[in-house]
């Protein structure tokens, strides 16, 4: 229960919620029980809930109303499909710019993901993290913010790819590969891998949910 907290509070507990599918699918959500399961008004119920269409969490349901986004095969291969080819190219403004400290952090933010019992939340935080200190060094602030939002809307998709397919041992494997790469200044390499990294894990994902569906 959530009592008095402010909105990003209630936002950030209902993302959580959704991942661990503790809200329904298909089904919409109606405000005046929302109010009640977390304890608020409405009015921040009403703003966390735009919050959340606008970030495709959420979708339209009735006039006003909204309902849990289901994972979706189709929008799952067009986001990975956008990162393959963003993310290679953001990396090639970076590389002149990656020092000693940001390939630290950078390996810090990959020791933090290998920790046990991380949530879903915090593994597609960390995993975010970790790309956007490469990313940020390039100082392309509109290409930036594109793969940033590209990431967020990925973040339901790649905690469920690393908890439930077990894609975690794998994407870290390539994580690494990457900074090393990186570190000597190999960008061809560096970009052949990071656009591996995605596709595949695209791919493997896809496949899953057209096989579910």
């Amino acid at each position: 229960m959530i009592s008095k907290q402010p909105a990003e509070t209630l936002y950030i507990q209902m993302k959580q919620d959704i991942r661990d599918n503790k809200l329904p699918l298909g089904t919409p959500l109606k405000q005046e029980q929302l109010s009640n399961q977390y304890g608020v008004s409405r009015i921040p119920i009403r703003d966390v809930l735009q919050r959340l269409k606008n970030e495709g969490w959420l979708i339209t349901s009735g006039k006003r109303g909204a309902m849990v986004n289901p994972l979706n095969a189709t929008e799952a291969e067009d986001l990975y499909l956008m990162r393959s080819h963003l993310e290679p190219l953001i990396l090639s403004y970076a590389m002149a710019h990656l020092n000693h400290q940001k390939i630290g952090k950078a390996t810090d933010i990959l020791e933090q993901l290998e920790e046990p019992g991380l949530t879903i939340q915090t593994h597609g935080e960390l995993n975010w993290q970790f790309h956007g200190v490469l990313y940020q060094a390039a100082n392309r602030p509109t290409l930036f913010n594109n793969i940033n939002n590209l990431h967020q809307l990925c973040s339901r998709y790649i905690g469920f790819q690393n908890m439930e397919l077990n894609y975690q041992k794998n994407s870290q494997k390539e994580h690494y590969q990457l900074l090393n790469a990186l570190q000597k200044k190999q960008l061809g390499q560096a970009q052949q891998i990071l656009k591996q990294h995605i596709s595949q894990a695209g791919q493997k994902l896809v496949a899953y949910l057209n096989n579910q569906m």
